[in-house]
């Protein structure tokens, strides 16, 4: 079986569209008939200085006198051509016009159809009903947020603690050992030498300051 191809249905031809049609076709011969007459009455003229020229007089003014009708047919035409123009636009005009109203009322059908399934009612019926959902809702995110768990309670506290502790130690200075006393030293050093090594050594101190007086 062949594939046979789908042509595209031709637009239907209206009234007004044939008689807009025939306007311009009428519009386009009297240009033509325009250009013809303007033909002529350019041959006149040229008819009349030649006779002039020559001496006949009565030939140059009769050419002048078939110039002027052409020259009168010429405007005639041309005032033609402007109402058909005119007459043209107004048709057209008026048919943009009827394709807007038509647009604008099949707009305003679908207006009330949807007004009719939307009424007044209806639509303050779900702006009350949305305000009181959003209202039940804020009061549920309002008793969520003030009331916490004791895990919630105990975490906070520690963390209360920490932030507490860090304060704390970011307050005291941070001396290095080397800085300390040469006293502090010394003190830190005896309390690393072993207990039997102090005794010893006060004992020599004793012996070496003298025997004690009973």
């Amino acid at each position: 079986m062949g594939s046979s191809s789908s042509k595209p249905a031709a637009a239907k031809i209206t009234p007004h569209d044939r008689a807009i049609l025939d306007l311009k076709v009428q519009r386009d011969k009297l240009r033509q008939y325009n250009k013809r007459l303007e033909g002529v009455v350019e041959k006149e003229l040229k008819l009349a200085k030649g006779h002039l020229a020559k001496g006949e007089k009565q030939r140059a003014l009769l050419a002048l006198r078939r110039k002027k009708f052409q020259e009168s047919l010429l405007e005639k035409t041309v005032l033609q051509m402007t109402n058909l123009d005119e007459l043209t636009m107004s048709i057209e005009q008026a048919m943009v016009e009827k394709q807007v109203f038509a647009g604008l009322a099949a707009g305003n059908q679908v207006l009330k159809e949807l007004h009719k399934e939307m009424s007044l009612a209806d639509v303050e019926k779900l702006m009350d009903e949305t305000a009181d959902s959003i209202a039940y809702q804020n009061e549920i995110d309002e008793l969520l947020s003030t009331r916490l768990s004791v895990a919630d309670e105990e975490d906070i506290e520690r963390e209360l603690d920490l932030m507490v502790e860090e304060e704390t130690k970011a307050m005291l200075p941070s001396t290095p050992v080397s800085a300390l006393p040469e006293l502090e030293r010394q003190l830190v050093e005896e309390d690393e030498v072993p207990v039997s090594t102090k005794k010893v050594a006060g004992k020599n101190r004793k012996t070496a300051n003298g025997p004690m007086l009973a």
